[in-house]
């Protein structure tokens, strides 16, 4: 009588059922139409920021690539800076992939760089700097900085903890309080990224995927439902559903959305990337992500995509490890993804 929980679980039953009203009631076609303009909607709008020009602040030769850091801005008064690397025997245009870290220390992490920004020769952890496995691959990347993290943490949190890990909560609360999400930010900024990349002479037009792991998961998903610019997705570490990972568990703060479980369930949302090309890779032991969640995603895509004729298109990974990157399939896939004109 003085818990919630059946209250809690009552409220999930009644969104499972207005979901497959709203299913019953709308094509295909209008159902995923209307995901897309709600999405949109939920996550928050953002003012673009037309006049600022990228800036390049660095550019090195490293083993096999070159690595440039560019400044870029996607709303007035905020600016973030990406890694770009260009394998070295680049002489026509190529594949590209806009490569997205979840929580640690910024791009740096899955660069091939040390927080400070020095090389970094140790083993790689959980990122498994995968940034550089896909420029190995021949791919083009581009991979920006995600808002609150390393160099974006919030001057407000240092100045209380030199060491914070992020600055997700003080900037996903006063962006609520706005009516908008981190994670909107966080997709407005990568879709930025994904028009310079475009942009690029070194990138082959219509050959651009994106690479997420664990909250950079998250803003991949987004960013590939919200933009058909997008050829080929892998999301990493994230695919799961709603009830069986953030909303079983304590996670950080930047993963909810207010009012999306009234619409959907995870795998509807991630959904919406089809028929294009998806790869779907989780740890067998990831216990935010877990393997229950995950298998239900991938079961209720395999619908999706089926429905939609393009089961080929649907992979999925359940590999042996925890919160991490596998990538032992899923780094080939998008490259040969991209490289394909059929995909």
């Amino acid at each position: 009588m003085w818990r919630a929980d059946a209250f809690l679980e009552s409220m999930y039953n009644e969104a499972e059922k207005n979901t497959k009203d709203s299913q019953a009631a709308m094509s295909a076609e209008e159902r995923n139409r209307y995901l897309k303009q709600t999405l949109r909607r939920l996550i928050g709008e953002f003012e673009a920021n037309e006049n600022h020009k990228p800036v390049l602040l660095e550019r090195e030769s490293c083993d096999g690539y070159i690595r440039e850091r560019v400044e870029l801005s996607a709303v007035p008064g905020v600016s973030f800076a990406a890694y770009i690397l260009i394998p070295e025997d680049q002489r026509k245009p190529m594949p590209a992939a806009v490569a997205v870290h979840g929580h640690g220390y910024g791009s740096r992490e899955i660069v091939g760089l040390k927080q400070d920004g020095s090389s970094d020769p140790d083993p790689p952890g959980i990122h498994r700097h995968f940034a550089v496995q896909l420029v190995r691959r021949g791919m083009v990347v581009i991979a920006p900085d995600v808002a609150g993290f390393g160099d974006r943490r919030l001057a407000a949190d240092l100045a209380r903890n030199p060491e914070a890990a992020n600055s997700c909560h003080r900037l996903s609360t006063q962006l609520l309080m706005h009516g908008k999400t981190l994670a909107g930010l966080r997709a407005a900024e990568t879709l930025r990224a994904l028009d310079y990349l475009a942009e690029r002479p070194e990138v082959q037009p219509g050959g651009i995927g994106i690479m997420g792991f664990s909250g950079g998961g998250l803003i991949s998903f987004l960013c590939a439902a919200l933009d058909e610019r997008i050829r080929a997705a892998v999301l990493a570490g994230y695919p799961n559903t709603f009830k069986d990972s953030i909303m079983a568990m304590q996670h950080c703060i930047c993963n909810y959305i207010p009012g999306i479980l009234n619409h959907a369930e995870l795998p509807e949302w991630i959904g919406l990337i089809a028929p294009r090309p998806l790869y779907l890779e989780s740890g067998a032991d990831d216990r935010i992500f877990p393997a229950a969640g995950f298998n239900s995603a991938v079961e209720q895509l395999r619908e999706t995509y089926r429905r939609a004729g393009a089961e080929d298109r649907l992979q999925a990974d359940l590999f042996p490890g925890a919160h991490e990157i596998s990538g032992r399939h899923s780094y080939d896939w998008l490259s040969e993804r991209l490289s394909s004109p059929e995909n």
